[in-house]
């Protein structure tokens, strides 16, 4: 199997600014021996890994081994039983909520639309943080979300009631909100779900450029194997509440991988003009 996790690290953390980030640089996500679980039921156990600053990592697994519940202790919105999550070396256990949606973004799997939002109130939402409930009831867009929704192409949408667009368009709005917030990490929990195949790689395309343009640090959830190849730097994959492997995609993705992790059989090729690994899954394991 590939390469494990290697020894905790930390670094300083930044200081935040009211209304945006004054930082230019992207943070260190830390996930450092968490454990976690619900009743009768061991869902994370002494799971550790490092983001480092700007690099866009992806969870893969099978589904239950704990990948989007680790994303929601990334994000402070659950807290361990044991363990830490450091962002830039601060405690997310020891911050408030809202200092926490400073320093991470979460994009959940799926979120209902509210009945006559439209695409800039839904956007706006994502200000809260910087600006408080004062702050939220300023006439007119920021600077912050005027960018989120320009980075991510939907100013044209501004007015539009969220509810009437398509599923790809309803997830390029909730990225916008994601970014609105203007954190250093952003968390992206299965962001191809319920897309067609335009919509997944166009979301995954457009994560991979403002993570560049931002210099983000990106944790995302992807159940689709050949995507997180292709996108991602690192791959993190888990079972049974552990990490079982870590590592460039091109040393991951492994037949091995696929039998031990995945419980299928099948077979690994390689992209010929860009050398990305392509998984030939054959049957499942019995």
């Amino acid at each position: 199997m590939s390469e494990l996790i290697g020894a905790p690290g930390t670094t300083a953390a930044a200081p935040e600014a009211a209304e945006g980030r004054t930082g230019s640089g992207a943070a260190m996500l830390h996930i450092d021996r968490v454990r976690f679980g619900y009743p009768g039921r061991r869902v994370l156990d002494e799971v550790s890994l490092r983001v480092r600053p700007g690099e866009l990592v992806a969870l893969v697994g099978l589904n239950g081994c704990g990948k989007s519940t680790l994303l929601r202790l990334a994000a402070g919105v659950l807290r361990p039983e044991s363990g830490r999550v450091l962002v830039d070396g601060a405690d997310m256990t020891r911050v408030s909520r809202r200092d926490a949606a400073r320093r991470v973004a979460l994009l959940h799997q799926s979120a209902p639309a509210v009945p006559g939002l439209t695409v800039r109130q839904m956007v706006r939402q994502g200000r809260y943080a910087a600006r408080g409930p004062l702050g939220m009831l300023r006439v007119g867009d920021d600077a912050v979300t005027v960018r989120a929704m320009r980075d991510v192409g939907v100013e044209g949408w501004a007015d539009r009631p969220v509810e009437a667009l398509s599923g790809g368009e309803r997830q390029r709005v909730r990225l916008a909100l994601a970014l609105a917030q203007d954190t250093p990490v952003l968390l992206l929990d299965e962001p191809t779900t319920y897309l067609d195949l335009r919509h997944q790689l166009e979301v995954l395309q457009l994560a991979a450029r403002l993570r560049e343009e931002r210099r983000l640090t990106v944790l995302m959830v992807l159940h689709d194997l050949g995507l997180a190849a292709r996108f991602a730097e690192r791959l993190v994959a888990l079972r049974d509440g552990r990490v079982a492997a870590q590592g460039p995609p091109e040393r991951v993705v492994t037949p091995e991988l696929l039998r031990e992790v995945f419980g299928v059989e099948g077979r690994v090729g390689r992209d010929p003009e860009h050398g990305w690994p392509i998984c030939y899954p054959d049957k499942p394991t019995y």
